[in-house]
């Protein structure tokens, strides 16, 4: 998930304007169960456009008088009761609570060595999903396919490429702006800055500051020192304006914040799993903490789901299946989540056309923006299942499912990585154009090596057990 727009544009900040805002916050009361027809009536009555068809499209200033009912909206909007409340709960112990198969701890597999391959390889993979998806993201699945088919690419099986795409066709499919130059097969060198490695990062440097026992007002804290302003979209942009406003958590997440239930926590959650191997439930309550300063409801589940699902696959002994139950048992089973990720799982496993399994899925949820939690966490859960823990299978499949392609990638990416177990199986035509390295400007670690990555990671590994500490970091 990127920045939109183009770079020459003149400057206005979007995502945080009253009036980019209640479009959008009408969609999610439509989806979460509350009656705002009065107010998108009084919205519409009044010049106000409804949601754009991505986050971030440009519109013009707004009139005073216009941003004025905008906020009046919005705190309007926040009051209406919500219907079946009870089934999407908020709050650790509601959402415990409402989980009866929380996962229980398990050992972790393999030496010292074995668990700081497969987090090296777990970085390598995310890095590498992250990066197939990015010239692609934003473009419908339509475009996404016929790109890759002239390119003699389909079903995908290695990067994007323009070589031998006819220009007519690029015309109407246009790479993503600012990835193209880094991010197709004749233009990798390296892997360059997004925000599905920024995270990873900036929490890594929450728990070498906090550790495990990190608290909401703890990642606000490394955000505000450490994360530019200018590096945040949608809801993390949201919640970084309300702390600069004086607002705290979850106020941050909750005040004219109408991307809650979008991706945005999920990218942040894959550290949370690699340091708690074979501890699927601890992850995700470290997870929801770390979520609750920009996320709720389906936003939230996505990166406790997410943080399961790696800790699990992260332990050394199991498969993707079984980390995706993980994933699951951390989730409201009568939410829209966790409705959307047995859909995918199920499709994948019985309908012999991939494609057409996409294809369902979007039918079924395309009334989501495209980079809702509950959408994305259903194609993920099918990529992840038909790829059966094969690396480059598993990120050519979430790739090839649309929608938020790079955090999708990157999430994939990890969890076959670990499953991998070492970066050599990851292959080298997905490892070698990473040039070891990654492109950040978070906290000084623009340049970091993966290796060095997972050594950091390791260091602050906690694994299930009485007594347990982090661990150290074995000499290879």
């Amino acid at each position: 998930m990127t920045a939109s727009g183009s770079p020459d544009a003149p400057l206005r900040l979007t995502w945080v304007q009253p009036e980019d805002l209640v479009g959008h916050e009408l969609r999610q009361a439509a989806e979460d169960g509350r009656d705002a027809r009065d107010v998108e009536a009084r919205w519409l009555a009044a010049g106000g456009l409804p949601a754009p068809a991505r986050a971030g499209a440009s519109s013009p200033p707004a009139p005073p008088g216009l941003r004025r009912l905008a906020v009046q909206l919005l705190d309007e909007l926040a009051l209406l009761p919500r219907q079946d409340a009870d089934l999407e709960p908020d709050g650790p112990d509601a959402i415990r609570a409402a989980c009866p198969a929380w996962p229980a701890p398990g050992p972790v597999a393999g030496s010292d060595v074995d668990l700081l391959d497969r987090l090296h390889a777990a970085w390598l993979g995310r890095a590498a999903g992250c990066l197939l998806g990015k010239p692609v993201e934003k473009l419908p699945l339509t475009g996404i396919r016929q790109l890759a088919r002239a390119a003699g690419n389909w079903p995908l099986k290695g990067w994007f490429t323009a070589r031998g795409v006819p220009a007519e066709l690029l015309a109407a499919y246009p790479w993503n702006t600012r990835s193209a130059a880094t991010s197709l097969a004749e233009n990798i060198a390296g892997m360059p800055e997004d925000d599905d490695l920024n995270y990873p990062l900036l929490n890594l440097l929450l728990m070498q500051r906090h550790g495990p026992g990190f608290s909401t007002q703890d990642v606000a804290r490394v955000w505000l020192d450490e994360l530019p302003a200018g590096r945040t979209f949608t809801a993390e942009r949201i919640a970084y304006r309300n702390l600069l406003g004086g607002l705290e958590p979850p106020d941050t997440a909750r005040h004219h914040n109408p991307f809650r239930e979008w991706i945005g926590a999920l990218i942040r959650a894959d550290l949370h799993g690699w340091t708690h191997p074979g501890a699927p439930g601890a992850a995700a309550e470290q997870a929801a903490r770390d979520a609750a300063l920009t996320h709720t409801g389906n936003g939230l589940y996505a990166a406790m789901f997410a943080a399961a699902a790696v800790a699990r696959a992260a332990d050394g002994s199991s498969d993707v299946h079984a980390a995706l139950q993980s994933g699951l048992r951390v989730v409201p089973p009568q939410s829209r989540l966790a409705t959307a990720i047995r859909h995918g799982i199920q499709l994948a496993l019985d309908e012999p056309d991939f494609d057409t399994a996409v294809d369902t899925l979007h039918d079924t949820y395309g009334h989501y923006h495209w980079v809702h939690a509950v959408p994305n966490c259903a194609l993920l859960a099918a990529a992840l299942t038909r790829g059966d823990g094969d690396f480059g299978a598993t990120i050519c499949l979430a790739v090839s499912c649309g929608l938020d392609t790079d955090s999708n990638g990157a999430t994939a990416g990890s969890i076959a990585g670990l499953l991998a177990g070492h970066p050599d199986a990851l292959g080298a035509a997905w490892t070698d154009p990473l040039h070891g390295r990654l492109a950040t400007s978070v906290g000084g670690l623009d340049g970091i090596g993966f290796d060095r990555l997972a050594h950091l990671t390791f260091q602050q590994t906690h694994r299930p057990g009485p007594g347990t500490r982090p661990g150290r970091a074995t000499a290879r």
